[in-house]
């Protein structure tokens, strides 16, 4: 027998999270539910202030995205600029939003007196 670790504490290997008897992890959800905007219409903002307009075909749960009728917008009065179909990367999004507007909801963070 090694010197090294002597059978006591954890047992080998990396995760270091329990598992399932039958070896089964456990399905992580996604936070956003952008299921219910697929073939509408969002606005997209990523880190360093581009935004981009479209159609959203498709994401997965790093938040690539794929949309279709992709319009760039620029903020200083340039022209917009057609792209088309494109895949945008989920780490560089900072804000997804309807473009048909939002729904006001309660406050979950204020309690009532």
């Amino acid at each position: 027998m090694s010197s090294r670790g002597g059978g006591r504490g954890a047992p080998r290997g990396r995760g270091g999270g329990q598992a399932n008897d039958r070896g089964e992890k456990k399905k992580r959800e996604s936070i956003l539910n952008l299921a219910q905007y697929v073939d509408k219409s969002i606005r997209v903002k990523f880190m360093g202030g581009r935004e981009v307009t479209g159609t959203l075909k498709g994401y997965d749960q790093l938040l690539n995205l794929v949309m279709d009728d992709v319009i760039e917008e620029f903020e200083n009065g340039m022209p917009t600029r057609s792209l088309g179909l494109v895949v945008l990367r989920g780490p560089n999004v900072v804000l997804i939003s309807p473009t048909d507007g939002s729904a006001e909801i309660a406050n979950p963070f204020t309690s009532e007196q």
